[in-house]
């Protein structure tokens, strides 16, 4: 089992939703955390509100569509804590828009920021986890990193990338005794679709129905704790939604068919 308590915690997306939730549970239990996110001024609510000490957490401003910043971050954080226990790559975006109306720099976009920010970042920490002989990868999938939806394929593909390059990279690690933890949300109720990409790259804005009646991002961290003190490879988190990983698996046929009553007309 991994140990939070007395961990270095490092969260990316910290500012909201499922990174916000799990930075406050996680200081619950006594790890110290490290805070990114481009947002300075919301890192700094979420690092007040999980009532640490000044030494037990850093606020780190990332942009993860910037490579430049990642090394610099690392170096940062071991500097002031000497380690990284715990790795949460969970800074992300999705997307609203068909395939036939979506620019090309924004599937680009989401490429970038979903999938290839997530492995610069995660190289970088892993010679660090490597000499340590000990760490804990962790990145926020999707239920849609497991099967397909409309108006999300760009974000799909993203996620789905995610899957093959860290179940290679876990065997990879094994012997370095670092263990890697695919997270698949369902429906949790966050501002992602808010802030999803539309076919021109700007915001999408509006609150999705299914993401209003998700479970809370707090019962979601609650999960991705549980998860990390289990050693699990990969957690499914939602409601009935989840059932479409196993659809997929056994049914295929069958969700294909939901999926297309999905589809806009």
């Amino acid at each position: 089992m991994s140990e939070i308590k007395g961990s270095v915690f490092w969260i990316t997306g910290a500012s909201s939703g499922i990174g916000e939730a799990t930075a406050l549970a996680a200081a619950k239990q006594g790890a110290r955390l490290v805070l990114s996110a481009r947002r300075k001024e919301e890192l700094e609510r979420v690092k007040k509100a999980t009532g640490l000490a000044e030494e037990e957490v850093l606020v780190l401003p990332l942009d993860m569509e910037k490579p430049a910043e990642i090394q610099p971050a690392v170096d940062a954080v071991l500097a002031k804590f000497g380690r990284i226990d715990i790795l949460f790559n969970n800074a992300g975006v999705s997307q609203r828009s068909s395939v036939l109306d979506t620019r090309m720099e924004v599937f680009e976009r989401i490429m970038t920021l979903n999938y290839l920010a997530v492995v610069a970042l995660t190289k970088a920490v892993l010679p660090v986890m490597i000499r340590q002989n000990s760490g804990h990868l962790l990145v926020t999938s999707s239920i849609s990193g497991k099967l397909g939806s409309p108006m999300r394929a760009g974000y799909c593909g993203s996620k789905h990338a995610l899957h093959g390059f860290f179940d290679a990279l876990r065997s990879e690690v094994y012997d370095h005794n670092i263990r890697v933890l695919v997270v698949c949300p369902g429906y949790i109720k966050t501002d992602v679709s808010i802030n999803a990409l539309a076919s021109d790259g700007g915001k999408h804005g509006k609150m999705d129905d299914n993401q209003n009646q998700g479970i809370s991002a707090e019962v979601c961290a609650e999960k991705i704790l549980q998860g990390i003190r289990r050693n699990r490879d990969e957690i499914y988190i939602g409601g009935k939604e989840v059932m479409g990983v196993y659809l997929k698996r056994f049914f295929p046929g069958l969700l294909n068919r939901i999926v297309r009553k999905q589809a806009p007309k």
